[in-house]
């Protein structure tokens, strides 16, 4: 492919609003992360620029390589649970528990122990597991209407009619109409934003044996369960056939590299990955890893740039981002719940692994995504056991 072949304007915009989504949506939650674990100012800053740079290579990277949409980010479950679990942690023992979560998530990539759950998990199961963690995503475009009806409903408008005339550009339209609107209603926020570059900043681990095991070991099992499972259902659910066990082991090995600067997990992205794997990306299949691509491009000069592009981000209207992300995954959606009930023989389980992941509920710090996979498997057996 030339060069020219990658300016495929719908696939750069599915990259751009990942990025948007993925910033917008728990940029904050990893600010609190590294605030509860100690950083300084210019430690939050390095936190936030080594994930943006290792999040951008490694998409690229892993898309060109696979041909495939691979979308990676951090891990925003584990942010929540590093916010309100580094209470009492030096900053370097927390640096510790990272690297130990890093080699434990390389292990289970390169043992193959991953792939090999990964492989017993039906396609039905995965598909509704998908459309559950994106059913909010579809409801908050109507709900966030209560709100700024105005700028929502003129984006739903322009989303149907778009959609009908001009299909490969729905979402962009939508995006750079969204956006003028939102000048013109004034709702458009920079007081945040202040342009600078920051440094990365390194930080010397110790392991302590207390933490390796309160925050480590919680850290990975929450990775693992709430990112890089749904992370591979998503993949497989568009029609890709990941090779699960390599992806898994670059995350790791990632995470060990860039922990000490503040990355303190790198994995696959489930929501964002959604935006550049569906219809929406590309028409065809084999092309939307130029989302990956564009995705990851986004990524370093989010995490050059640092907090300055997190300011900037957080300047748009979450009415607006949340409306942005529903249309765009709305496609996906649809697509995901009809691989969910296509099968009649595990239709019931798949309902049921929708409507637990749906749920938003989460047990023993691992999100609903996990249990809702747990919940139709189980099904799945007693009903097979049943006929």
């Amino acid at each position: 492919m030339t060069l020219r072949d990658y300016f495929h304007p719908p696939a750069i915009t599915a990259g751009f609003v990942a990025v948007l989504v993925g910033y917008t949506g728990s940029a904050v939650i990893v600010f609190q992360a590294a605030q509860a674990a100690g950083a300084s100012s210019a430690q939050v800053v390095s936190w936030m620029m080594v994930l943006g740079l290792g999040m951008g290579v490694l998409s690229i990277g892993l898309s060109l390589y696979y041909r495939m949409p691979i979308i990676v980010a951090w891990s925003t479950p584990g942010a929540a649970l590093l916010a309100t679990s580094l209470e009492g942690v030096s900053l370097a023992e927390a640096i510790g528990a990272f690297l130990f979560s890093g080699a434990l998530i390389t292990l289970v990539g390169v043992t193959g122990w991953f792939a090999r759950i990964m492989e017993r998990i039906p396609l039905s199961l995965a598909a509704a597991m998908l459309a559950g963690i994106l059913f909010q995503f579809g409801v908050e475009v109507f709900l966030s209407m209560q709100n700024q009806f105005v700028l929502v409903s003129t984006m739903f408008a322009v989303y149907l009619v778009s959609k009908r005339r001009l299909p490969r550009y729905a979402i962009l339209l939508v995006l750079v109409i969204g956006l003028a609107l939102c000048a013109w209603l004034g709702l458009l926020d920079f007081s945040g934003f202040s342009f600078h570059v920051g440094s990365l900043v390194y930080v010397a681990p110790e392991f302590s044996p207390a933490v390796l095991i309160g925050v480590g070991i919680p850290l990975f099992v929450v990775t693992m369960a709430s990112q890089n499972i749904p992370g591979i259902a998503v993949l497989r659910a568009s029609g890709y056939q990941p090779p699960v066990s390599p992806i898994i082991g670059w995350t790791g090995v990632s995470t060990l590299l860039l922990a000490p600067f503040g990355g303190f997990a790198i994995n696959l992205a489930a929501i964002t990955a959604a935006i550049c794997a569906g219809p929406e990306a590309h028409e065809d299949p084999a092309r939307r890893y130029i989302a990956g691509v564009a995705n990851g491009v986004a990524y370093l000069v989010v995490g050059l740039f640092g907090a300055a592009v997190a300011g900037l981000f957080a300047a748009f209207p979450q009415e607006f981002v949340l409306s942005l992300a529903g249309l765009a995954l709305l496609g996906t959606i649809a697509a995901s719940l009809h691989g969910a009930v296509a099968d009649d023989d595990s239709r019931e389980a798949a309902v049921i692994t929708f409507v637990v992941t749906a749920s938003g509920a989460s047990l023993l710090g691992i999100g609903a995504a996990f249990w809702g996979l747990v919940a139709g498997a189980i099904a799945l057996l007693v009903f097979k056991k049943r006929s």
